[in-house]
Protein backbone atom coordinates (compact mmCIF):
# COMPACT_ATOMS: atom_id res chain seq x y z
CA UNK A 1 0.00 0.00 0.00
CA UNK A 2 1.28 3.43 -0.87
CA UNK A 3 2.37 5.46 2.20
CA UNK A 4 0.03 8.34 1.35
CA UNK A 5 -2.94 5.98 1.10
CA UNK A 6 -1.97 4.35 4.40
CA UNK A 7 -1.77 7.75 6.11
CA UNK A 8 -5.11 8.87 4.66
CA UNK A 9 -6.86 5.69 5.80
CA UNK A 10 -5.15 5.88 9.19
CA UNK A 11 -6.22 9.49 9.67
CA UNK A 12 -9.82 8.66 8.82
CA UNK A 13 -9.73 5.62 11.13
CA UNK A 14 -8.24 7.70 13.93
CA UNK A 15 -10.91 10.39 13.62
CA UNK A 16 -13.73 7.83 13.53
CA UNK A 17 -12.24 5.98 16.50
CA UNK A 18 -11.87 9.16 18.59
CA UNK A 19 -15.43 10.30 17.92
CA UNK A 20 -16.81 6.85 18.74
CA UNK A 21 -14.65 6.59 21.87
CA UNK A 22 -15.72 10.02 23.12
CA UNK A 23 -19.39 9.14 22.66
CA UNK A 24 -18.96 5.78 24.39
CA UNK A 25 -17.07 7.35 27.30
CA UNK A 26 -19.82 9.93 27.67
CA UNK A 27 -22.53 7.25 27.54
CA UNK A 28 -20.65 5.17 30.11
CA UNK A 29 -20.43 8.18 32.42
CA UNK A 30 -24.18 8.68 32.14
CA UNK A 31 -24.99 4.99 32.68
CA UNK A 32 -22.60 4.70 35.62
CA UNK A 33 -23.92 7.93 37.14
CA UNK A 34 -20.38 9.22 37.57
CA UNK A 35 -21.66 12.63 38.61
CA UNK A 36 -23.37 11.05 41.63
CA UNK A 37 -20.22 9.44 43.03
CA UNK A 38 -17.58 10.97 45.24
CA UNK A 39 -15.17 13.49 43.79
CA UNK A 40 -12.38 10.91 43.90
CA UNK A 41 -14.50 8.39 41.98
CA UNK A 42 -15.44 10.99 39.39
CA UNK A 43 -11.82 12.09 39.03
CA UNK A 44 -10.67 8.47 38.68
CA UNK A 45 -13.25 7.79 35.96
CA UNK A 46 -12.32 10.84 33.93
CA UNK A 47 -8.58 10.17 34.26
CA UNK A 48 -9.09 6.57 33.16
CA UNK A 49 -11.46 7.52 30.33
CA UNK A 50 -9.11 10.28 29.26
CA UNK A 51 -6.14 7.93 28.95
CA UNK A 52 -7.68 4.72 27.60
CA UNK A 53 -7.88 6.02 24.04
CA UNK A 54 -4.08 6.43 23.80
CA UNK A 55 -2.98 2.78 23.22
CA UNK A 56 -5.44 2.09 20.36
CA UNK A 57 -4.60 5.46 18.79
CA UNK A 58 -0.90 4.66 19.09
CA UNK A 59 -1.47 1.38 17.25
CA UNK A 60 -3.24 3.21 14.43
CA UNK A 61 -0.40 5.75 14.19
CA UNK A 62 2.16 2.94 14.26
CA UNK A 63 0.31 1.24 11.39
CA UNK A 64 0.29 4.52 9.48
CA UNK A 65 4.06 4.89 9.83
CA UNK A 66 4.89 1.30 8.80
CA UNK A 67 6.94 0.95 5.64
CA UNK A 68 7.50 -2.55 4.32
CA UNK A 69 11.13 -3.56 3.74
CA UNK A 70 12.33 -3.20 0.16
CA UNK A 71 13.65 -6.27 -1.60
CA UNK A 72 16.59 -5.93 -3.92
Amino acid sequence: MHPRTRKLLGTIALLVFLVAYALLAMAAAIVLQVNGTTRIGELAYYILAGLLWVPPAALIVQWMQYTPPRHL
